[in-house]
């Protein structure tokens, strides 16, 4: 990508993401035409296509997500802020957080738009973090780091460690019990995100191609994230059901 679309691609993008709700794209654009164009190699689109695919995603998902989000009456706040995550030299990720205000934060980095190959990667990953929201993962994985780590403490003290030594023992039992649950979680919000894609209008199926992409973790014990085939079969069924097959 040249610097000048990427600065481009930069204003589309923040220009739709301060007010989620308008209506950023031009009428004289014909989004339908690129939203759903692969890139005449098969590689990532354009910029102006990867932008209007970014834009038109979050206008359609974003509500989706945040009424699924209110039906479940998990999460105290469903009222999704999607930003950009514009530092440079990031890889191609997207994360969930909240602010202190406990509102959910969603970030894309630029190079994960720029790296999809359509509109329903980007749905689909959309819709699977909101679904870390909507399931309570967050407050889940810190009530487990918190429990591991008091454990290991308290077995690190019980044997004799000094300070430095119980702190270490603490961050370790902290790590380990979130990694427990972390490969659980991230089907979860596989399952929940499919739903949320398939229902804004995308193909969650079509959505999961950026895991060809990725390095597959496999079945590594200290992983986090389950393998790549683990998720794609899941969310394939997922959509099989949501179809009646």
């Amino acid at each position: 990508m040249t610097r000048q679309a990427g600065w481009i691609l930069t204003a589309l993008l923040l220009a739709g993401c301060v007010q989620p709700g308008a209506t950023p794209i031009s009428q004289t654009d014909s989004a339908a035409q690129v939203l759903t164009q692969p890139s005449a190699t098969g590689g990532a689109l354009e910029s102006r296509a990867a932008a209007i695919n970014f834009l038109t995603v979050v206008q359609r998902v974003e509500p989706v997500a945040e009424a699924y989000c209110r039906a479940q009456h998990i999460a105290q706040r469903c009222d999704f802020q999607i930003v950009i995550d514009d530092r440079p030299h990031q890889p191609a990720n997207a994360f969930q957080t909240v602010d202190k205000a406990g509102r959910p934060i969603i970030a894309f980095s630029l190079a994960l738009i720029a790296d999809a190959r359509n509109a329903d990667e980007i749905a689909f990953v959309l819709g699977h973090e909101a679904a870390h929201h909507i399931l309570g993962h967050i407050p889940k994985q810190e009530k487990t780091a918190l429990s591991g780590a008091m454990m290991a403490g308290i077995l690190a003290a019980a044997s004799g460690a000094g300070q430095d030594e119980v702190q270490q023992a603490q961050k370790l039992g902290a790590g380990l019990a979130t990694r427990q649950f972390s490969k659980d979680y991230e089907l979860q919000a596989d399952a929940v995100g499919a739903e949320i894609a398939f229902h804004a209008g995308y193909d969650p199926v079509r959505g999961t191609g950026f895991f060809d992409r990725l390095p597959d973790p496999g079945d590594q014990f200290l992983g986090t994230h389950p393998a790549n085939r683990q998720r794609k079969a899941l969310v394939a069924a997922v959509v099989a059901k949501l179809r009646g097959v």
